[in-house]
């Protein structure tokens, strides 16, 4: 069966593989400390405009998001974030794990509107008892979002600004950052991110590589000790160099950047596929999320022979799925699609 279930259903790229077999009989340091997990973090400075910046890699997007939300805030903070952010919805409450309470506002198609965001803390600094309360101490975005949409460049600035204002932190979950950033529709770049946030993280599992995530903090404003709270949450890994390798492939010759560009292509095909067979989308994005409106029976139809996410009920007799493209979609695999729908 050919699968449009998630963008992380298939293993790594050729690349990452041949450099991880390559690299495999050389003795190097642990945690971190080995040429390739260097090299990856000089690349990725360099791509970020950042030559200050303190890198860290993980292996999980819930593992980097419940580290360095918990590092960055007080005990009595907790962390802004969309009804529909992960950190809110499919994390198993793992940001609550550590003592922070995720504080979740009203989204629109995935995202944090700067009014709503404004609002909730001219209420919240607006009560008198507020000293009672969890205070917020940190926003939490997706880029792309869990619908698959993107901030403009000025939504993110008018966000950073409000952060300033409130002396909030502002970090951006980046778990398919490729696939945002090579949108035609996005003007946003790495360095923009760099500049307005004060963390955000590569998402590696999502975008090419076995697994992994690079968190950047671009201003040299790592938490103190961080490796040693990454020790504490389990996520210093002892064989660091097998995720250094990995973003060491993907930033060489733009292959980051390549296969995020291929996933688009796939699914800007797959999007005017479902345009011409007349499917409804629950969501509209440009990003490598499609969002559909399912009847039921044509649900259980399409299941014998595609595989796609669940992601809610819509009422009685419809069902909204999402079909996923990734770096490794295939054009046989799109024309495979077009012919059972």
């Amino acid at each position: 069966m050919i699968s449009f279930e998630s963008d992380y259903v298939l293993g790594a790229h050729e690349k990452i593989l041949e450099l991880l077999l390559e690299t495999n009989a050389e003795n190097l340091s642990g945690y971190g400390e080995d040429p390739y997990c260097r090299r990856a973090k000089e690349k990725i400075r360099a791509l970020c405009r950042c030559p200050d910046a303190d890198i860290y890699f993980f292996t999980s997007g819930t593992q980097t998001n419940q580290t360095i939300i918990d590092a960055m805030l007080q005990p009595y903070e907790g962390v802004i974030a969309a009804t529909t952010g992960h950190v809110n919805v499919h994390e198993a409450g793992a940001i609550e794990f550590t003592g922070h309470k995720v504080l979740a506002v009203p989204q629109e198609k995935g995202k944090i509107q700067a009014d709503t965001l404004r609002n909730y803390l001219e209420i919240f600094y607006g009560d008198s008892s507020h000293e009672h309360m969890v205070f917020p101490g940190m926003i939490y975005l997706s880029y792309p979002t869990e619908y698959g949409t993107l901030y403009s460049l000025e939504e993110l600035k008018e966000i950073s600004q409000i952060c300033k204002q409130y002396d909030l932190l502002l970090y951006v979950d980046g778990a398919r950052l490729g696939y945002g950033l090579m949108n035609s529709e996005s003007d946003v770049t790495l360095p923009d991110l760099a500049a307005l946030c004060d963390v955000f993280y590569i998402g590696g599992a999502k975008v090419g590589a076995l697994c992994g995530e690079a968190a950047v903090f671009p201003h040299h404003n790592a938490p103190k000790h961080f490796v040693t709270i990454m020790k504490q949450h389990g996520a210093l890994a002892a064989k660091g160099r097998f995720l250094g390798v990995q973003f060491d492939a993907l930033f060489t010759d733009d292959l980051y950047f390549q296969i995020s560009r291929h996933a688009i292509e796939m699914a800007d095909r797959m999007r005017e596929i479902f345009c011409e067979k007349g499917y409804r989308f629950y969501v509209e994005n440009s990003t490598n999320q499609l969002f559909i409106v399912l009847e039921n029976e044509k649900m259980k139809e399409l299941e014998k022979s595609v595989g796609f996410s669940f992601w809610e009920k819509l009422d009685e007799s419809h069902t909204v799925v999402r079909f996923a493209s990734s770096w490794a979609t295939t054009m046989d695999e799109v024309d495979f699609l077009k012919q059972v729908l």
